[in-house]
């Protein structure tokens, strides 16, 4: 008990000093940068505490776990990123939709944990239920398309605008405002909000059953996720306006999925060590990143060569001064 306890006020205190560290605005990239190899370094020197407390093994796991849920972590960025712009979050107010949303994401994970380590616990059928989960998504990210989200068609905007009309327009840091009619409004700070806790639920069902597939405990499946999404604020102001260049992100994100997938369906008769697990995390994602960044690259030299080749064209096509006549 005291290890949770231990764990739950660091991450309340890690989440006051992540508001407080760059006073609820957002922050410039190279500090973003510092903040955010900061908690990734923290949450990866917490195997230290697990080895500690437990064995190696558990430490390997947590390991596992963190770089899993920290990968997935940043489709929820760009989820966020789209989020904040079609409500057109205003610059001062996005740290603090930042930090409820990462407080929502831990308390729904903790409660889908408990409820998950429970089910697995009483049915072994529940494990190859969140195998196909698992697969599902996986099909769903590597079939992601560019289409932009639209939140005002989602079920929560909808059930939002049933309960309360919404305002087009900010009142500060109200989530609720009086309109001209004297009505009871909710300002689209509110309307930001529900979206943020509705995609986190929607996260935590994709992610719980993907690290489930690495341990069966709670503790060290709690601090995983709780360590992942401590400094999502800085890494937000790091890769927001940079998430498109990640183009094969999805691909990468499906791999890892259909991987621990594979691990949760074929739980009886197939046991990949820890160390497999992270060598396809860390794979998966290193080639998705290095595809990316060849294909900005070959886009690149095409634009030129085009530009080039039009410049040419114009310079062909441009008229000769015609010569002056003694």
């Amino acid at each position: 008990m005291i290890p949770w306890i231990a764990l739950g006020a660091f991450v309340v205190l890690a989440l006051a000093l992540d508001l407080r560290g760059h006073g609820g605005r957002p922050m410039p990239t190279r500090t973003a940068l510092l903040w955010s190899v900061l908690w990734t370094a923290i949450g990866v020197a917490f195997a230290l505490v697990v080895l500690a407390i437990d064995d190696g093994a558990a430490a390997g796991e947590y390991l596992a776990g963190f770089l899993i849920e920290k990968s997935l972590s940043l489709d929820n960025l760009f989820v966020f990123a789209v989020l904040f712009a079609f409500f057109k979050v205003p610059a001062d107010q996005k740290v603090r939709v930042l930090l409820w949303g990462v407080a929502g994401a831990i308390v729904l994970r903790t409660i889908f944990i408990l409820l998950g380590a429970a089910a697995l616990d009483a049915f072994h059928a529940t494990t190859y239920v969140l195998g196909a989960l698992l697969l599902f998504t996986a099909i769903k990210i590597a079939r992601q398309t560019d289409e932009e989200i639209d939140p005002d068609h989602t079920l929560a905007m909808r059930a939002l605008r049933r309960v309360v009309p919404l305002s087009r327009e900010y009142d500060g840091e109200r989530l609720l405002t009086t309109g001209e009619t004297g009505k009871r409004m909710a300002t689209p700070l509110l309307a930001a909000l529900t979206m943020v806790a509705a995609f986190d639920v929607m996260f935590a069902i994709d992610s719980i059953p993907a690290i489930f597939a690495i341990t069966r405990d709670t503790f060290v499946v709690f601090a995983a996720n709780a360590f992942s999404l401590l400094g999502m604020i800085s890494l937000f102001f790091l890769l927001d306006g940079m998430l498109d260049r990640f183009r094969y992100l999805n691909v990468g994100l499906a791999a890892i999925l259909a991987f621990v997938a594979a691990k949760l369906l074929l739980v009886d008769v197939w046991h990949p060590s820890i160390g497999l697990s992270l060598a396809v995390v860390v794979t998966a994602l290193a080639v998705a990143a290095l595809a990316s960044m060849l294909a900005e690259r070959r886009e690149a030299r095409f634009e030129a060569a085009a530009a080039d080749a039009d410049a040419a064209a114009r310079s062909a096509a441009k008229p000769r001064d015609s010569a002056t006549v003694p």
